[in-house]
Protein backbone atom coordinates (compact mmCIF):
# COMPACT_ATOMS: atom_id res chain seq x y z
CA UNK A 1 0.00 0.00 0.00
CA UNK A 2 1.29 3.43 -0.89
CA UNK A 3 0.73 5.79 2.03
CA UNK A 4 -0.16 9.44 2.01
CA UNK A 5 2.83 10.07 4.29
CA UNK A 6 6.08 8.10 4.62
CA UNK A 7 7.78 8.70 7.97
CA UNK A 8 11.47 7.89 8.34
CA UNK A 9 12.49 7.25 11.94
CA UNK A 10 10.53 5.64 14.79
CA UNK A 11 11.84 7.53 17.79
CA UNK A 12 9.49 9.71 19.86
CA UNK A 13 9.13 12.28 17.06
CA UNK A 14 8.31 9.83 14.28
CA UNK A 15 5.97 7.83 16.52
CA UNK A 16 4.14 10.99 17.60
CA UNK A 17 3.70 12.07 13.99
CA UNK A 18 2.44 8.62 12.99
CA UNK A 19 -0.05 8.57 15.88
CA UNK A 20 -1.41 12.02 15.09
CA UNK A 21 -1.80 11.36 11.37
CA UNK A 22 -3.32 7.91 11.94
CA UNK A 23 -5.94 9.09 14.38
CA UNK A 24 -6.81 11.82 11.88
CA UNK A 25 -7.41 9.16 9.24
CA UNK A 26 -4.29 9.72 7.12
CA UNK A 27 -2.64 6.50 5.82
CA UNK A 28 1.01 6.36 6.89
CA UNK A 29 4.00 4.06 6.81
CA UNK A 30 6.79 4.45 9.32
CA UNK A 31 10.17 2.84 8.73
CA UNK A 32 13.11 2.49 11.11
CA UNK A 33 16.56 1.14 10.29
CA UNK A 34 17.12 -0.13 13.85
CA UNK A 35 15.89 -3.64 14.54
CA UNK A 36 14.39 -2.79 17.94
CA UNK A 37 13.33 0.11 20.13
CA UNK A 38 16.04 1.73 22.21
CA UNK A 39 16.70 0.15 25.59
CA UNK A 40 18.45 3.31 26.83
CA UNK A 41 16.90 6.09 28.89
CA UNK A 42 18.23 8.87 26.60
CA UNK A 43 15.81 11.85 26.79
CA UNK A 44 14.02 11.64 30.14
CA UNK A 45 11.87 14.79 30.51
CA UNK A 46 8.35 15.23 29.16
CA UNK A 47 7.15 18.74 29.93
CA UNK A 48 3.69 20.14 30.60
CA UNK A 49 2.93 21.40 27.10
CA UNK A 50 3.85 18.08 25.55
CA UNK A 51 1.55 16.28 28.01
CA UNK A 52 -1.29 18.66 27.15
CA UNK A 53 -0.90 17.87 23.46
CA UNK A 54 -0.37 14.13 23.96
CA UNK A 55 -3.54 14.00 26.06
CA UNK A 56 -5.46 14.52 22.80
CA UNK A 57 -4.36 10.99 21.84
CA UNK A 58 -5.08 9.52 25.31
CA UNK A 59 -1.37 9.22 26.06
CA UNK A 60 -0.77 11.58 28.99
CA UNK A 61 -2.20 9.24 31.62
CA UNK A 62 -0.17 6.26 30.45
CA UNK A 63 3.06 8.26 30.44
CA UNK A 64 2.39 9.72 33.88
CA UNK A 65 1.77 6.26 35.31
CA UNK A 66 5.22 5.16 34.12
CA UNK A 67 7.18 8.22 35.28
CA UNK A 68 8.11 10.41 38.23
CA UNK A 69 6.60 13.87 38.68
CA UNK A 70 9.14 16.61 39.40
CA UNK A 71 7.67 19.87 40.66
CA UNK A 72 10.75 21.94 41.40
CA UNK A 73 14.26 22.67 40.15
CA UNK A 74 16.97 24.17 42.32
CA UNK A 75 20.47 25.59 41.84
CA UNK A 76 23.27 25.27 44.38
CA UNK A 77 26.71 26.90 44.24
CA UNK A 78 29.14 25.35 46.68
CA UNK A 79 27.14 25.04 49.89
CA UNK A 80 24.88 27.99 49.12
CA UNK A 81 21.41 27.76 47.64
CA UNK A 82 21.08 30.11 44.67
CA UNK A 83 17.38 29.60 44.08
CA UNK A 84 14.50 27.24 43.48
CA UNK A 85 11.86 27.31 40.75
CA UNK A 86 8.57 25.60 41.56
CA UNK A 87 5.94 24.54 39.04
CA UNK A 88 2.87 24.01 41.21
CA UNK A 89 1.27 27.30 40.15
CA UNK A 90 1.59 26.80 36.40
CA UNK A 91 -1.69 27.19 34.52
CA UNK A 92 -1.84 23.65 33.21
CA UNK A 93 -3.36 20.30 34.22
CA UNK A 94 0.24 19.03 34.38
CA UNK A 95 2.24 21.38 36.64
CA UNK A 96 5.37 19.24 36.67
CA UNK A 97 8.13 17.72 34.60
CA UNK A 98 7.54 14.04 33.97
CA UNK A 99 10.76 12.08 34.26
CA UNK A 100 10.47 8.89 32.23
CA UNK A 101 13.12 6.95 30.28
CA UNK A 102 12.88 7.36 26.52
CA UNK A 103 12.68 3.58 26.22
CA UNK A 104 9.40 3.69 28.15
CA UNK A 105 8.12 6.69 26.20
CA UNK A 106 8.75 4.85 22.93
CA UNK A 107 7.11 1.67 24.23
CA UNK A 108 3.94 3.55 25.17
CA UNK A 109 3.86 5.51 21.90
CA UNK A 110 4.44 2.41 19.78
CA UNK A 111 1.65 0.53 21.57
CA UNK A 112 -0.74 3.43 20.90
CA UNK A 113 0.26 3.45 17.24
CA UNK A 114 -0.32 -0.31 17.00
CA UNK A 115 -3.80 0.19 18.48
CA UNK A 116 -4.44 2.54 15.55
CA UNK A 117 -3.49 -0.24 13.15
CA UNK A 118 0.02 0.89 12.20
CA UNK A 119 3.10 -1.26 12.79
CA UNK A 120 6.63 0.14 12.73
CA UNK A 121 8.59 -1.44 9.87
CA UNK A 122 11.92 -2.19 11.53
CA UNK A 123 15.25 -3.00 9.88
CA UNK A 124 14.02 -1.01 6.88
CA UNK A 125 16.44 1.70 5.78
CA UNK A 126 15.91 4.65 3.47
CA UNK A 127 18.53 4.58 0.71
CA UNK A 128 17.39 7.34 -1.65
CA UNK A 129 14.36 9.42 -2.62
CA UNK A 130 13.17 11.81 -5.29
CA UNK A 131 10.50 14.50 -5.31
CA UNK A 132 8.88 15.23 -8.68
CA UNK A 133 6.53 17.88 -7.33
CA UNK A 134 3.54 15.53 -7.36
CA UNK A 135 4.82 12.77 -5.09
CA UNK A 136 7.92 11.41 -3.40
CA UNK A 137 9.40 8.08 -4.45
CA UNK A 138 11.67 6.43 -1.88
CA UNK A 139 14.02 3.50 -2.29
CA UNK A 140 14.29 1.37 0.84
CA UNK A 141 16.33 -1.65 1.85
CA UNK A 142 14.35 -4.41 3.54
CA UNK A 143 15.56 -6.70 6.36
CA UNK A 144 16.52 -9.42 3.87
CA UNK A 145 18.73 -7.00 1.94
CA UNK A 146 16.36 -6.61 -0.99
CA UNK A 147 15.33 -3.20 -2.29
CA UNK A 148 11.88 -1.79 -2.79
CA UNK A 149 10.19 1.50 -3.60
CA UNK A 150 7.55 3.42 -1.71
CA UNK A 151 5.53 6.19 -3.33
CA UNK A 152 3.94 8.74 -1.01
CA UNK A 153 2.43 12.18 -1.23
CA UNK A 154 4.77 13.42 1.49
CA UNK A 155 8.01 12.34 3.17
CA UNK A 156 8.97 13.36 6.72
CA UNK A 157 12.46 12.85 8.11
CA UNK A 158 12.29 12.14 11.84
CA UNK A 159 15.56 10.24 11.72
CA UNK A 160 17.75 12.14 14.12
CA UNK A 161 20.82 14.33 14.07
CA UNK A 162 22.50 12.23 11.35
CA UNK A 163 19.33 12.30 9.24
CA UNK A 164 19.48 10.41 5.95
CA UNK A 165 16.58 12.53 4.76
CA UNK A 166 18.46 15.76 5.43
CA UNK A 167 21.56 14.36 3.73
CA UNK A 168 19.41 13.22 0.81
CA UNK A 169 18.16 16.77 0.43
CA UNK A 170 21.76 17.97 0.35
CA UNK A 171 21.08 20.47 3.11
CA UNK A 172 23.71 21.74 5.50
CA UNK A 173 23.31 21.60 9.27
CA UNK A 174 24.92 24.89 10.28
CA UNK A 175 25.94 25.61 13.84
CA UNK A 176 28.71 24.79 16.25
CA UNK A 177 30.02 22.16 18.65
CA UNK A 178 30.55 23.27 22.25
CA UNK A 179 34.24 22.55 23.06
CA UNK A 180 33.57 20.67 26.30
CA UNK A 181 32.83 17.02 26.91
CA UNK A 182 30.11 15.82 29.25
CA UNK A 183 29.49 12.53 30.99
CA UNK A 184 26.04 11.03 31.47
CA UNK A 185 25.22 8.23 33.91
CA UNK A 186 22.05 6.51 35.09
CA UNK A 187 22.88 5.31 38.58
CA UNK A 188 21.61 4.61 42.05
CA UNK A 189 22.53 7.38 44.44
CA UNK A 190 22.56 6.97 48.21
CA UNK A 191 22.57 10.02 50.46
CA UNK A 192 20.36 13.02 51.07
CA UNK A 193 18.82 14.96 48.18
CA UNK A 194 15.50 16.79 47.81
CA UNK A 195 12.77 14.33 46.83
CA UNK A 196 11.55 14.50 43.23
CA UNK A 197 13.50 17.64 42.42
CA UNK A 198 16.05 18.51 39.74
CA UNK A 199 19.21 19.86 41.37
CA UNK A 200 21.96 21.71 39.51
CA UNK A 201 25.31 22.32 41.19
CA UNK A 202 27.43 25.19 39.90
CA UNK A 203 31.11 24.62 40.68
CA UNK A 204 34.29 26.44 39.75
CA UNK A 205 35.39 23.38 37.73
CA UNK A 206 32.11 22.70 35.96
CA UNK A 207 28.49 21.74 36.41
CA UNK A 208 26.68 18.74 37.90
CA UNK A 209 22.98 18.04 37.31
CA UNK A 210 21.00 15.34 39.13
CA UNK A 211 17.56 14.32 37.89
CA UNK A 212 15.30 11.74 39.57
CA UNK A 213 14.18 8.75 37.50
CA UNK A 214 11.61 6.01 38.12
CA UNK A 215 12.70 2.99 40.13
CA UNK A 216 14.84 4.99 42.53
CA UNK A 217 17.47 5.84 39.93
CA UNK A 218 19.13 9.16 39.15
CA UNK A 219 20.32 10.69 35.88
CA UNK A 220 23.65 12.46 36.29
CA UNK A 221 25.07 14.94 33.80
CA UNK A 222 28.44 16.53 34.46
CA UNK A 223 31.03 18.41 32.47
CA UNK A 224 34.44 16.75 32.40
CA UNK A 225 36.57 19.53 30.97
CA UNK A 226 37.97 17.21 28.33
CA UNK A 227 38.61 19.33 25.22
CA UNK A 228 36.79 18.34 22.06
CA UNK A 229 39.04 16.38 19.75
CA UNK A 230 40.61 14.16 22.37
CA UNK A 231 39.80 10.50 21.99
CA UNK A 232 36.73 9.68 24.07
CA UNK A 233 36.80 6.67 26.35
CA UNK A 234 33.87 5.06 28.10
CA UNK A 235 33.23 6.73 31.47
CA UNK A 236 33.85 4.73 34.62
CA UNK A 237 31.91 4.79 37.87
CA UNK A 238 34.93 6.16 39.75
CA UNK A 239 34.99 9.17 37.41
CA UNK A 240 31.30 9.77 38.05
CA UNK A 241 31.87 9.51 41.79
CA UNK A 242 34.74 11.99 41.58
CA UNK A 243 32.45 14.56 39.92
CA UNK A 244 29.84 14.01 42.63
CA UNK A 245 32.41 14.37 45.41
CA UNK A 246 33.87 17.53 43.89
CA UNK A 247 30.63 19.37 43.06
CA UNK A 248 27.86 17.76 45.08
CA UNK A 249 26.68 18.45 48.65
CA UNK A 250 28.71 15.60 50.17
CA UNK A 251 27.61 12.21 51.39
CA UNK A 252 26.36 10.98 48.00
CA UNK A 253 27.52 7.58 46.77
CA UNK A 254 26.91 6.34 43.22
CA UNK A 255 26.39 2.66 42.43
CA UNK A 256 24.78 0.19 40.01
CA UNK A 257 25.18 2.10 36.72
CA UNK A 258 22.90 0.85 33.95
CA UNK A 259 24.07 3.29 31.28
CA UNK A 260 27.04 5.64 31.06
CA UNK A 261 28.13 7.65 28.06
CA UNK A 262 30.07 10.69 26.92
CA UNK A 263 28.69 13.38 24.68
CA UNK A 264 29.43 16.80 23.27
CA UNK A 265 26.82 19.47 22.73
CA UNK A 266 25.97 20.53 19.21
CA UNK A 267 23.88 23.60 18.47
CA UNK A 268 22.62 23.33 14.90
CA UNK A 269 19.52 24.07 12.84
CA UNK A 270 18.60 23.70 9.19
CA UNK A 271 17.57 26.84 7.37
CA UNK A 272 14.15 25.49 6.42
CA UNK A 273 12.05 22.60 7.75
CA UNK A 274 10.31 21.99 4.41
CA UNK A 275 11.70 21.38 0.93
CA UNK A 276 8.94 20.68 -1.57
CA UNK A 277 7.16 17.52 -0.45
CA UNK A 278 9.82 16.67 2.12
CA UNK A 279 9.78 17.82 5.75
CA UNK A 280 12.28 17.59 8.60
CA UNK A 281 11.31 17.31 12.27
CA UNK A 282 13.04 16.85 15.60
CA UNK A 283 16.79 16.29 15.70
CA UNK A 284 16.84 15.99 11.92
CA UNK A 285 16.07 19.72 11.88
CA UNK A 286 17.60 21.04 15.11
CA UNK A 287 19.89 19.95 17.95
CA UNK A 288 20.98 21.81 21.06
CA UNK A 289 22.19 21.59 24.64
CA UNK A 290 20.26 19.22 26.93
CA UNK A 291 19.96 22.06 29.46
CA UNK A 292 16.28 22.40 30.31
CA UNK A 293 15.39 19.04 28.77
CA UNK A 294 13.70 20.61 25.76
CA UNK A 295 14.97 18.52 22.85
CA UNK A 296 12.55 15.59 22.66
CA UNK A 297 9.64 17.86 23.58
CA UNK A 298 10.48 20.32 20.82
CA UNK A 299 10.65 17.48 18.30
CA UNK A 300 7.35 15.96 19.41
CA UNK A 301 5.72 19.36 19.14
CA UNK A 302 7.18 19.70 15.63
CA UNK A 303 5.30 16.51 14.80
CA UNK A 304 2.04 17.69 16.34
CA UNK A 305 2.26 21.04 14.54
CA UNK A 306 2.85 19.35 11.20
CA UNK A 307 0.31 16.55 11.64
CA UNK A 308 -2.91 18.57 11.76
CA UNK A 309 -1.83 20.65 8.79
CA UNK A 310 -0.86 17.61 6.71
CA UNK A 311 -4.15 15.94 7.64
CA UNK A 312 -6.23 18.89 6.46
CA UNK A 313 -4.29 18.99 3.19
CA UNK A 314 -4.44 15.22 2.67
CA UNK A 315 -8.21 15.25 3.21
CA UNK A 316 -8.60 18.09 0.72
CA UNK A 317 -9.99 20.46 3.34
CA UNK A 318 -7.20 23.05 3.03
CA UNK A 319 -4.82 24.21 0.35
CA UNK A 320 -1.17 23.14 0.42
CA UNK A 321 -0.14 26.69 1.27
CA UNK A 322 -1.17 25.86 4.83
CA UNK A 323 1.98 23.72 5.05
CA UNK A 324 4.22 26.76 4.57
CA UNK A 325 3.41 27.77 8.14
CA UNK A 326 5.09 24.65 9.57
CA UNK A 327 8.64 25.78 8.89
CA UNK A 328 7.92 29.40 9.78
CA UNK A 329 6.44 28.49 13.15
CA UNK A 330 8.68 25.65 14.22
CA UNK A 331 11.96 27.10 12.95
CA UNK A 332 11.37 30.15 15.13
CA UNK A 333 10.65 27.94 18.14
CA UNK A 334 13.77 25.85 17.51
CA UNK A 335 15.94 28.97 17.22
CA UNK A 336 14.68 30.20 20.58
CA UNK A 337 15.17 26.81 22.25
CA UNK A 338 18.73 26.62 20.92
CA UNK A 339 19.48 30.12 22.22
CA UNK A 340 17.87 29.54 25.63
CA UNK A 341 19.48 26.13 26.21
CA UNK A 342 22.85 27.44 25.06
CA UNK A 343 22.57 30.39 27.42
CA UNK A 344 21.77 28.10 30.37
CA UNK A 345 24.76 25.93 29.52
CA UNK A 346 27.19 28.81 29.20
CA UNK A 347 26.01 30.40 32.44
CA UNK A 348 26.51 27.10 34.26
CA UNK A 349 29.95 26.60 32.69
CA UNK A 350 31.54 29.94 33.63
CA UNK A 351 35.13 29.38 34.78
CA UNK A 352 36.31 32.88 35.70
CA UNK A 353 35.90 33.39 39.46
CA UNK A 354 34.70 36.98 39.12
CA UNK A 355 32.16 35.98 36.49
CA UNK A 356 31.00 33.11 38.71
CA UNK A 357 30.54 35.45 41.68
CA UNK A 358 28.57 37.93 39.57
CA UNK A 359 26.44 35.12 38.15
CA UNK A 360 25.64 33.77 41.61
CA UNK A 361 24.75 37.22 42.96
CA UNK A 362 22.44 38.10 40.08
CA UNK A 363 20.77 34.68 39.95
CA UNK A 364 20.19 34.63 43.71
CA UNK A 365 18.26 37.89 43.55
CA UNK A 366 16.40 37.27 40.30
CA UNK A 367 15.12 33.76 41.04
CA UNK A 368 13.44 35.04 44.19
CA UNK A 369 11.20 37.37 42.18
CA UNK A 370 7.69 36.07 41.53
CA UNK A 371 7.71 37.27 37.91
CA UNK A 372 10.99 35.46 37.25
CA UNK A 373 9.66 32.31 38.93
CA UNK A 374 6.61 32.37 36.68
CA UNK A 375 8.57 33.09 33.51
CA UNK A 376 11.18 30.42 34.26
CA UNK A 377 8.53 27.82 35.02
CA UNK A 378 6.53 28.59 31.89
CA UNK A 379 9.66 28.48 29.74
CA UNK A 380 10.82 25.14 31.12
CA UNK A 381 7.32 23.68 30.81
CA UNK A 382 7.12 25.05 27.24
CA UNK A 383 3.84 26.81 28.08
CA UNK A 384 5.24 30.12 26.84
CA UNK A 385 5.84 28.79 23.32
CA UNK A 386 3.78 30.71 20.81
CA UNK A 387 3.61 31.68 17.18
CA UNK A 388 3.39 35.45 17.37
CA UNK A 389 4.67 35.97 13.81
CA UNK A 390 2.80 33.07 12.19
CA UNK A 391 1.14 33.64 8.82
CA UNK A 392 -1.84 31.77 10.29
CA UNK A 393 -2.55 34.51 12.81
CA UNK A 394 -5.78 36.27 11.94
CA UNK A 395 -7.42 39.43 13.15
CA UNK A 396 -7.50 40.34 16.82
CA UNK A 397 -10.22 42.31 18.55
CA UNK A 398 -8.48 44.52 21.07
CA UNK A 399 -9.81 44.96 24.57
CA UNK A 400 -10.93 41.36 25.05
CA UNK A 401 -9.69 39.40 28.04
CA UNK A 402 -7.89 36.31 26.79
CA UNK A 403 -4.99 35.12 24.63
CA UNK A 404 -4.33 36.78 21.29
CA UNK A 405 -3.61 35.03 17.95
CA UNK A 406 -0.54 32.80 18.05
CA UNK A 407 -0.73 32.20 21.79
CA UNK A 408 -1.64 29.02 23.65
CA UNK A 409 -5.10 28.69 25.10
CA UNK A 410 -4.76 26.86 28.43
CA UNK A 411 -6.89 23.69 28.58
CA UNK A 412 -10.23 23.96 30.37
CA UNK A 413 -13.11 21.70 31.34
CA UNK A 414 -14.61 21.77 27.84
CA UNK A 415 -12.24 19.01 26.68
CA UNK A 416 -9.05 18.77 24.67
CA UNK A 417 -9.01 20.63 21.36
CA UNK A 418 -7.90 18.49 18.43
CA UNK A 419 -8.93 15.19 20.04
CA UNK A 420 -11.51 14.26 17.38
CA UNK A 421 -10.86 11.90 14.47
CA UNK A 422 -10.32 14.92 12.20
CA UNK A 423 -8.31 18.08 12.98
CA UNK A 424 -11.05 20.57 13.82
CA UNK A 425 -10.91 24.20 14.89
CA UNK A 426 -12.87 25.15 18.02
CA UNK A 427 -15.02 28.23 18.52
CA UNK A 428 -15.40 29.76 21.97
CA UNK A 429 -18.40 32.09 22.04
CA UNK A 430 -21.67 32.70 23.92
CA UNK A 431 -24.41 30.23 23.01
CA UNK A 432 -26.68 33.18 22.24
CA UNK A 433 -24.75 34.07 19.08
CA UNK A 434 -27.46 33.69 16.42
CA UNK A 435 -25.10 33.21 13.46
CA UNK A 436 -23.15 30.39 15.07
CA UNK A 437 -25.29 27.47 13.84
CA UNK A 438 -25.04 28.52 10.21
CA UNK A 439 -21.30 29.09 10.53
CA UNK A 440 -20.72 25.66 12.05
CA UNK A 441 -22.79 23.95 9.38
CA UNK A 442 -21.14 25.81 6.50
CA UNK A 443 -17.62 24.82 7.63
CA UNK A 444 -18.29 21.38 9.12
CA UNK A 445 -15.04 19.97 7.65
CA UNK A 446 -13.01 22.49 9.65
CA UNK A 447 -15.09 23.25 12.75
CA UNK A 448 -16.33 21.35 15.75
CA UNK A 449 -20.10 21.02 15.60
CA UNK A 450 -20.70 22.95 18.81
CA UNK A 451 -19.68 26.15 20.54
CA UNK A 452 -17.42 26.02 23.57
CA UNK A 453 -17.98 28.27 26.60
CA UNK A 454 -16.87 31.87 26.00
CA UNK A 455 -13.42 32.99 27.10
CA UNK A 456 -14.75 36.54 27.35
CA UNK A 457 -18.52 37.02 26.90
CA UNK A 458 -17.80 40.02 24.67
CA UNK A 459 -15.95 38.06 22.02
CA UNK A 460 -15.41 35.09 19.72
CA UNK A 461 -12.24 32.97 19.74
CA UNK A 462 -11.28 30.65 16.89
CA UNK A 463 -8.70 28.13 18.14
CA UNK A 464 -6.52 25.82 16.06
CA UNK A 465 -6.51 22.01 16.48
CA UNK A 466 -3.23 22.32 18.42
CA UNK A 467 -4.71 24.71 20.96
CA UNK A 468 -3.24 27.99 19.71
CA UNK A 469 -5.50 30.95 19.01
CA UNK A 470 -6.13 31.57 15.31
CA UNK A 471 -8.16 34.78 15.56
CA UNK A 472 -10.54 36.75 17.75
CA UNK A 473 -13.53 38.95 17.00
CA UNK A 474 -16.15 40.96 18.83
CA UNK A 475 -19.61 39.46 19.24
CA UNK A 476 -21.34 39.39 15.90
CA UNK A 477 -18.03 39.36 14.04
CA UNK A 478 -18.76 36.15 12.16
CA UNK A 479 -17.68 37.65 8.87
CA UNK A 480 -14.10 37.69 10.17
CA UNK A 481 -14.42 34.00 11.08
CA UNK A 482 -15.93 33.25 7.68
CA UNK A 483 -13.11 35.08 5.90
CA UNK A 484 -10.44 33.29 7.91
CA UNK A 485 -11.81 29.82 7.17
CA UNK A 486 -12.34 30.62 3.50
CA UNK A 487 -8.74 31.75 3.19
CA UNK A 488 -7.51 28.46 4.66
CA UNK A 489 -8.95 26.80 1.56
CA UNK A 490 -7.96 29.52 -0.91
CA UNK A 491 -4.78 28.72 -2.81
CA UNK A 492 -4.47 32.34 -3.87
CA UNK A 493 -4.37 33.76 -0.35
CA UNK A 494 -1.10 34.74 1.25
CA UNK A 495 -1.35 35.46 4.95
CA UNK A 496 -4.46 33.67 6.16
CA UNK A 497 -6.02 36.78 7.57
CA UNK A 498 -3.94 39.90 7.84
CA UNK A 499 -3.98 41.83 11.07
CA UNK A 500 -5.97 45.03 10.88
Amino acid sequence: MNPKVLIVGAGPVGLTLAIELSRYGVPVRIIEKASARTDKSKAVAVWSRSLELLDRADLAGQLIAAGVQVRAASIVAGTESIGRVTMDRLDTPYPFALMIPQSETERILEARLAALGVVVERSVELKAFSDNGEMVTATVERPDGSSGTVAADWLVGCDGAHSLVRHGLGKEFPGETVPTEFVLADIRLSGTLPANEIVTFWHRNGVLVLLPLPGGRTRLIGSTGTPAGEEAREPELREVQAIIDERGPGGLVASDPVWMARFRINERKVEDFRYGRVFLAGDAAHVHSPAGGQGMNTGMQDAINLAWKLALVCHGDCDQRLLESYSIERSAVAAKVIADAGRLTRVAMLRNSLAQAARDFVARHLIGLQAVQRAAGETLAELSIGYETSPLNGSHAGGLKGPSPGHRLPPDDSGAIGAADRPLFAIFAPATESEAAAELAQHSALLEGHLRPPIDPRGIWLVRPDGYVAMTARLGGWQAVRTYLAQLKDQHSGRVAARP
